[in-house]
């Protein structure tokens, strides 16, 4: 039988002799010879007292030693058997039922996980194991089962997430993550959520219709200025004095402005946004390629300039009020009415609860405006709209000629795209209580694209994790391993410490490189897996099978 693990050669290409020699060795040397390097490598530094020569530091090289000859050890895992006694191994256990040979793996390589960490002196949590028996029931369902159950569990524990977190000794419910230490705070999962938002927003141009946008972040800040005009005293230095429906204390009213409900406020910042995409995108959508990510690129620096000088002295009329930015921004809340008959809370900003509190509000809030969001995408991509983006992603020419208003289709990408994208401005508004031009840099609209293409180019559920993984990363996570590295891995003397440098006194200071982890990231999962973490079924089998066009020339009757 071939053997599952050989390099594959063409017959064409001569190799080198060098190559040639080493692919005659065993697969276990080949795979052996690396993980003794590294190996080798890492025990060095630690003797020359680079690294600490603690469990965390061993723990590190049996897991470089499991990934790098986990595959062999697979490959010969039959043929040791066999050497010692046991025969037809490999036949035997092909004979068994699919369900064994699909439930015995995982809970073999669980059980090896868990005696590793705690032979490392980490003893394994009852919550971690309920949330891998959770997983291996989720794992042994059938695929039809699961693909209704596996989104359900998540919602349900993302939706209990505040009752675990907010509790002085949360970490009876919550086990500690493996090198980022603890779960991300409320503060982070709101953001999470509200990226995960823009994301999907940008997904709709960019997975789907196959337009690289650059400048989203353009759309964000219009819907987080939207909400601060419509719910703040902003324009009450030029008269105007208008209250619908606004939760705010009585003090911000008084002082005058527009203050609408923000639920109405929601509405009108996603389809003014979505006004100014066709505004935007009407004279630009002709272009193709790099012309039109060229374009997006400037309207997307544009934008944030005219927030930094959209004061009186920029403009002659404050509209943006420049640097200071405009606050305080009315809160969210559903009115005294509706929180006398339904119980509904009257003001975010008055709920002082252990559990129920201004940042378990929005982030339940975020997480209905999220699944909104994921119900529209879904239901377009599937609609008839929909099936004319992707046709214009894959063949944009063969699209035209079998009747698709190519200009009309990439309109309304673009604007869906925008609607969603002001949502989310509108809400991180209200969340952090003003908007400030500072908070719309180039570089937002480079991460969220970096969510879309980590997590799988239209998919949406590979979306929200990419936007998950990365958001989590910016916020809390390399600021976590950058403190486990410098306690736990490397030999760091604080005092000597450089806050300008990366690594100094033997300390690592990670967050000063962020685009550079995140770049790093891009570029080993597109060398690993292009089509991103969880792809399209479509794209996956573009890059599988190959999408490539014939020649004229070479196409015979």
């Amino acid at each position: 039988m071939a053997d599952p693990i050989a390099p594959r050669t063409s017959p064409d290409v001569e190799e080198a002799p060098a190559s040639a020699l080493w692919h005659r060795h065993p697969v276990l040397m080949r795979r052996a010879v690396p993980a003794v390097l590294i190996t080798a490598l890492l025990i060095a530094l630690a003797g020359a007292g680079v690294l600490r020569q603690s469990g965390e530091v061993y723990l590190i090289v049996v897991v470089v030693l499991l990934l790098l000859l986990a595959r062999a050890a697979f490959a010969n895992f039959w043929r040791g058997l066999d050497r010692i006694g046991v025969e037809d191994a490999h036949s035997r256990w092909q004979a068994q039922s699919p369900l064994v040979q699909r439930a015995v793996p995982p809970v073999v390589i669980a059980a090896v996980v868990i005696l590793i960490a705690w032979a490392a002196g980490t003893r394994p949590d009852l919550s971690l194991l309920v949330l891998l028996a959770i997983t291996y029931g989720l794992y042994l369902m059938p695929p039809a089962s699961r693909r209704i159950a596996l989104p359900v569990t998540v919602l349900l524990l993302v939706v209990v997430y505040p009752f675990l977190i907010q509790q002085t000794d949360y970490q009876r419910f919550l086990f500690k993550l493996p090198i980022f230490g603890v779960f991300p705070s409320m503060d982070t999962m709101v953001s999470i959520l509200i990226f995960a938002m823009m994301a999907i927003g940008l997904n709709m141009v960019v997975g789907y219709a196959g337009l690289l946008d650059l400048g989203y972040v353009a759309f964000y800040a219009i819907g987080a200025y939207t909400a601060a005009w419509l719910a703040s005293p902003h324009f009450a230095a030029y008269g105007v004095s208008m209250d619908f429906g606004s939760v705010a204390e009585k003090g911000i009213l008084d002082v005058g402005g527009i203050h609408l409900s923000i639920w109405l406020v929601l509405l009108v910042a996603g389809v003014l946004t979505a006004a100014v995409g066709v505004i935007i995108g009407l004279p630009t959508l002709r272009l193709r390629g790099d012309y039109l990510a060229i374009v997006t690129l400037g309207f997307g620096e544009i934008l944030p300039q005219v927030s930094r000088n959209g004061d009186k002295d920029g403009l002659g009329f404050n509209l943006t009020n420049g640097p200071p930015g405009i606050n305080p921004v009315d809160p969210p809340g559903f009115g005294n009415w509706l929180s006398g008959n339904l119980g509904l809370p009257s003001s975010y900003l008055r709920e002082q609860g252990v559990y129920v509190n201004f940042l378990s509000l929005m982030f339940w809030t975020a997480l209905g405006l999220l699944l909104i969001t994921v119900f529209c995408s879904v239901r377009l991509r599937d609609s008839r709209l929909g099936r004319a983006w992707i046709a214009i992603r894959e063949d944009e020419t063969a699209a035209a000629a079998m009747g698709i208003p190519l200009m009309r289709t990439k309109t309304w990408a673009y604007a869906s795209g925008a609607f969603f994208g002001g949502v989310a401005g509108a809400w991180f508004a209200t969340i952090k209580t003003g908007v400030f031009p500072d908070d719309f840099f180039f570089n937002i609209s480079v991460l969220i694209l970096c969510m879309v293409i980590l997590g799988g180019m239209g998919n949406v559920w590979g979306v929200v994790a990419g936007a998950a993984v990365l958001e989590y990363l910016n916020l809390e996570g390399i600021a976590n391993f950058n403190g486990w590295m410098n306690d736990h891995v490397l030999v760091c003397d604080p005092t000597k410490q450089d806050p300008s440098a990366v690594i100094s006194g033997g300390c690592l200071n990670a967050p000063l490189v962020t685009f550079g982890i995140y770049g790093a990231i891009i570029v080993l999962v597109m060398l690993t897996r292009p089509q991103g973490l969880f792809p399209e079924q479509r794209r996956k089998l573009e890059f599988e099978t190959g999408v490539h066009d014939t020649p004229i020339q070479d196409v015979t009757a």
